[in-house]
């Protein structure tokens, strides 16, 4: 591999709350040092790399009927957010990704590189996205299999995602989902999953959960 692609809104955040009470520069000295470590000594066959920020109009806001998309997050950001988000703009070419989220883009650039790029997040819904993967808190190097990938989107439908405010099926949690979806086809999981939840439940979800593939993608249903 040679491309990471570096979900920046998770650095952002983990970087800012834990320089809160720094002065600025300090917390942008120690941004700058989490990404050297991580982009040179972490990862050492990474050539370049590409870093993502949500930006606004996200068309998952629209979509979300059952309860309203990530609208159990608390609003409070970290003191620095601006600062950080700016520097990562300014001095490491970060994209503001407007319309989708950060996460989106990471999905659409792993699937135009395939293998020969790296998905560095610790966010598990990009797991449904094929290829190589690094979680930096873990220092944990992965691949997912087109096998895997399916199931941990079909997975998602019934745990539901606690942190973006989807819902999933009511007692049904990671090892019950796992038990229901494990060892059967794409379109045997997509049935699966409108037992437990009812088609439009269903549909919502997967609208909701799916990292997009390509600029104009959109999610539709196994047949």
């Amino acid at each position: 591999m040679h491309t990471a692609l570096v979900d920046a809104d998770i650095l952002n955040y983990r970087i800012g709350f834990a320089t809160n009470d720094e002065t600025e520069d300090t917390a942008i000295t120690t941004m700058a040092g989490f990404l050297e470590d991580l982009l040179l000594i972490d990862l050492p066959s990474v050539q370049q790399w590409e870093l993502y920020l949500t930006g606004t109009n996200n068309f998952r806001t629209e979509i979300a009927t059952t309860a309203p998309y990530k609208g159990n997050r608390k609003s409070e950001k970290p003191v620095h957010y601006h600062l950080l988000r700016n520097y990562l703009v300014s001095s490491w070419d970060a994209r503001v990704i407007d319309g989708m989220e950060a996460d989106d883009m990471l999905a659409i650039r792993a699937t135009e590189e395939g293998d020969e790029s790296v998905i560095v997040t610790l966010d598990k819904d990009l797991d449904q996205v094929v290829g190589w993967h690094y979680n930096f808190v873990k220092n944990n190097q992965y691949y997912v299999t087109e096998q895997e990938a399916l199931l941990n989107f079909y997975t998602q439908f019934l745990v539901g995602d606690a942190v973006d405010n989807i819902k999933g099926a009511k007692g049904i949690g990671p090892k019950k989902a796992l038990k229901l979806l494990e060892d059967k086809s794409e379109v045997e999981m997509w049935n699966t999953v409108v037992e437990c939840l009812g088609e439009e439940h269903a549909m919502e979800n997967g609208h909701l959960l799916y990292m997009l593939r390509t600029p104009t993608d959109t999610w539709t249903p196994p047949v």
